[in-house]
């Protein structure tokens, strides 16, 4: 599957939504942004993202395609993706996750 910026990748999301359940497949994410987020900044800068981007075997990616990821993700502006936005970008990227989002949500609420 292909981004709007053209990078593709196997979406393997359902099946760890499957595995994990939506709270399990919630805090997995959350553990990929602690993973990428600047230590000092708390969030996802260009810098931090190109620094562990070898921890998503994102190693090979050039400066213009991490700066287009950013980009996609960024929906304040401020140049940096926050936990929601981090989140946010991982389900627009996986359309079934997209379709199944509600369930995902409902799941989630009624575990938590």
């Amino acid at each position: 599957m292909a981004s709007p910026n053209g990078l593709v990748f196997e979406d393997f999301f359902p099946i760890m939504v499957d595995k994990l359940g939506a709270e399990g497949f919630m805090k997995e994410l959350s553990n990929g942004f602690q993973l990428l987020r600047d230590g000092n900044k708390g969030v996802i800068t260009f810098e931090s993202l190109k620094r562990n981007s070898e921890l998503l075997g994102l190693q090979d990616m050039s400066d213009e395609e991490l700066t287009c990821m950013l980009r996609e993700g960024d929906l304040d502006g401020d140049g940096a993706l926050d936990e929601m936005e981090f989140c946010t970008l991982m389900f627009r990227l996986s359309p079934a996750l997209m379709e199944n989002s509600k369930n995902f949500l409902l799941e989630a609420i009624v575990n938590h």
